[in-house]
């Protein structure tokens, strides 16, 4: 529900904050004074249209933010209107599209009178509400037209075009065979054929370097007899023995070394067509994988893939033919289903008519007739809400409906009726053009949908007002030479000061004070209370 609402800058509201509970909050005051404002502001927070000219003469935007409360959690919608520019919208503040502001203030609020943003116009809520109003299930359609459009997308998959599947089948058995050809056993394998490669291509020059380094540690002269020598030099010398023997280990060590340069060399041949095969067959493997991935393993998924795409088409005809039988079962059971659907729609056609009338009557509309058409083949998807006011006129789609007040006292009989609604339910004009008996039963019926919902309305009469469970009044003063328009929720005695001056346009009258409180009184009474 809508918990609180700040407005600035927007008509003749400078600067307004109201804080609101559940149940029916009545908003009155003068003509003129600034209530639907209060619409016009909560009808901007659900994505209503921006129009320039409610900004605030001399202000340069007019803002207004809102603070929901759903089960899920709290979420703060704003709007912002500046003159001759495109407003500005936010969630949760964040900037958003306007359309974000509209798809979550459907699920949020219904305002009913003289304003678009009605759920209930849109022909899809109303088979929606028709559907709920008659308990009717879709499930068994849903799940039938979700096997069908498997059904249609497997068949796509396939393919229908007979030259297109011998062409595919003709390209997967060449990638297949092409891959199989290659004998991929290691995914390693081309690592450690690279590590071959290098080896054989540098064999001559590994052999010269082993060589060379043989000569110089076992030649007259070289490293082995250096080495010799300067041990001998250190032979018999007590302070330089650990030395020697550290040289004569390093000697032993040099020869060890030369032996193994050596058979080093000797054991290096050249094999050139080793390194050929090596070569070929690095280059077999560089193909598969520029043409079918980063690695052998993936060249190998890539094989296991191709072989299951082409068992698919190469079983073509035999599964075209079991997705057709399933695709007939299927499209049976669909039109089983919207034939239930559809019958369900018509008996509750006539039946939730005659629920709303009924509450129209009460409502001041003794003449006016509701009408739910069921139109189209099963399921009969095509529903409309029709209405006349009076007799002898036809019945036309809400939407076309002329009278505000007339529009939002059929919303109000349709809200009774229906119980799929939005939590905040708004309703201006409901009361326009009536009085009396019928006021006290337009009250009495907000009163009952306020039991489920929160409903705001602005009404000018007092048996209207009563009823409801919170009171703002709106008025208008002078401040530094401008008119501004504040909102105050009022306490009991205020109430019934407010309801003084809207049954005689005297407050202070005691015969005034006397009735208001006896309308209160009789409300509560009324409501149960």
């Amino acid at each position: 529900m809508l918990t609180e609402i700040r407005v600035r800058e927007l008509g003749l509201i400078a600067d307004l904050t109201l804080v609101l509970g559940p149940g029916m909050t009545a908003v009155t005051g003068e003509t003129g004074a600034g209530k639907t404002l209060l619409v016009e502001a909560i009808e901007l927070l659900v994505g209503g249209r921006a129009e320039p000219h409610l900004v605030r003469p001399g202000a340069d935007e007019a803002l207004v933010e809102g603070r929901f409360t759903t089960a899920e959690g709290e979420r703060i919608l704003a709007r912002s209107v500046r003159g001759g520019s495109r407003s500005r919208a936010y969630v949760d503040g964040r900037m958003a599209a306007v359309t974000a502001l509209s798809e979550l203030g459907a699920g949020l609020v219904d305002l009913h009178g003289q304003h678009a943003h009605q759920s209930l116009l849109a022909p899809a809520v109303q088979r929606g509400a028709l559907d709920a109003f008659a308990g009717a299930d879709l499930g068994p359609m849903a799940a039938a037209r979700g096997r069908i459009h498997e059904i249609d997308d497997e068949l796509r998959r396939l393919g229908g075009d007979a030259r297109a599947r011998a062409r595919e089948v003709d390209l997967l058995r060449f990638q297949i065979a092409e891959i199989a050809a290659a004998g991929l056993t290691d995914l390693d394998e081309d690592d450690a054929l690279a590590a071959e490669e290098a080896a054989l291509a540098d064999a001559d020059a590994a052999r010269e370097a082993a060589g060379v380094a043989y000569e110089a540690l076992s030649a007259d002269g070289g490293a082995a007899d250096a080495v010799g020598i300067a041990g001998a030099a250190l032979a018999g010398r007590p302070a330089l023995a650990a030395l020697g023997e550290r040289l004569r280990a390093l000697q032993a060590e040099v020869t060890e070394a030369a032996a193994d340069l050596r058979g080093a060399a000797e054991a290096i041949e050249d094999d050139p067509e080793r390194l050929a095969a090596v070569v070929q067959r690095r280059q077999v493997l560089g193909d598969l994988r520029r043409k079918y991935g980063e690695t052998l393993g993936d060249v190998l998924a890539f094989a296991q893939e191709a072989a299951a795409r082409l068992a698919q088409l190469e079983s073509h005809d035999q599964r075209v033919g079991e997705l057709e039988v399933a695709r007939v079962a299927a499209t049976s059971e669909w039109a089983e289903a919207a034939a239930v659907v559809a019958a369900a729609r018509r008996r509750a056609a006539p039946r939730l008519a005659s629920a709303v009338e009924a509450h129209l009557r009460e409502l001041a509309l003794p003449s006016a007739r509701f009408e739910v058409e069921v139109a189209g083949d099963d399921p009969a998807d095509e529903v409309r809400f029709l209405f006349s006011a009076n007799a002898g006129e036809p019945a036309l789609p809400l939407a076309k409906v002329a009278s505000g007040g007339e529009l939002a006292r059929t919303m109000l009989a349709a809200r009774l009726v229906l119980t799929d609604a939005p939590p905040t339910l708004v309703f201006d004009e409901v009361d326009a053009g009536i009085g009396g008996a019928a006021a006290v039963a337009v009250g009495r019926a907000l009163a009952a949908l306020a039991a489920d919902h929160q409903v705001l309305v602005v009404t000018h009469l007092p048996q209207v007002a009563a009823f409801a469970d919170s009171h703002v009044a709106v008025r208008k003063a002078e401040v530094a030479g401008r008119t501004v328009a504040t909102a105050t929720v009022l306490d009991d005695r205020s109430r019934v000061v407010e309801l003084s001056r809207m049954l005689s346009g005297q407050p202070e009258s005691s015969t005034a004070r006397d009735h208001a409180t006896e309308l209160l009184a009789t409300a509560a009474r009324q409501r149960g209370r």
